[in-house]
């Protein structure tokens, strides 16, 4: 029997993780730009806001859309903190100064996006969400053996989980074209970066596969 990361999902051993698509990073008014002034926001974010909000959005709302219609889980994870002061956050989200208070505005997963009142959300306080929540633990009593990521950003959060969760046994599906980053350098070597954990595909290919092609 020969071993393949190239493998089909099984619609009930597969869940869908939308990774940091929330106000605190996905909205302009969002506490990790709300500080900038729109010149410099142009300048740092501007091309990452355009693709996300023109390209790369619109596809997890359609990932979305066909993995709840094939009937795969769908989860989410958004940087909150368990405190409002934020001290439980890791020691690298304090020097880099992200704080998104417990229970704020910008922990919250974008309206475009928004969990069903059934679905999981976990907050994170680490880039990894396999390092700051109990994920493998859920996962495992979903019976989930298939994870299929998405979300922001690509080579930090999402690249992370890419990681963690293959090293811990899960069969990985990149979604490509439903990810970003702050250029496309970086979203492009990300992806080379980690070819070895994952399988990767685009939004079409993922829908074609479980036959939810409809956008």
């Amino acid at each position: 029997m020969t071993l393949t990361r190239d493998l089909p999902l099984t619609p009930e051993q597969s869940a869908l993780l939308f990774i940091d698509v929330q106000n605190f990073c996905a909205r302009r008014d969002g506490g990790e730009f709300k500080h900038l002034d729109d010149a410099e926001f142009d300048a740092k974010y501007g091309w990452f806001y355009d693709q996300f909000r023109t390209r790369v959005l619109p596809n997890m709302q359609r990932l979305q859309k066909g993995c709840r219609g094939a009937g795969i889980e769908v989860l989410y994870t958004t940087i909150e903190s368990l405190t409002k002061d934020g001290r439980d956050r890791s020691l690298d989200y304090k020097i880099t100064g992200f704080h998104v208070p417990k229970g704020s505005w910008d922990g919250k997963v974008i309206d475009e996006l928004a969990p069903s009142d059934d679905e999981i959300v976990l907050p994170k306080s680490s880039s990894s969400v396999f390092v700051s929540t109990h994920i493998d633990y859920l996962l495992r009593n979903l019976g989930v053996r298939q994870l299929v990521i998405s979300g922001l950003v690509t080579d930090q959060c999402v690249e992370s989980a890419v990681r963690d969760a293959c090293d811990i046994g899960y069969l990985v599906t990149l979604v490509t074209d439903a990810c970003a980053t702050y250029s496309q350098f970086r979203h492009d070597h990300s992806l080379s970066a980690i070819r070895g954990y994952c399988r990767q595909v685009t939004t079409d290919q993922l829908l074609k596969e479980l036959g939810q092609e409809a956008a």
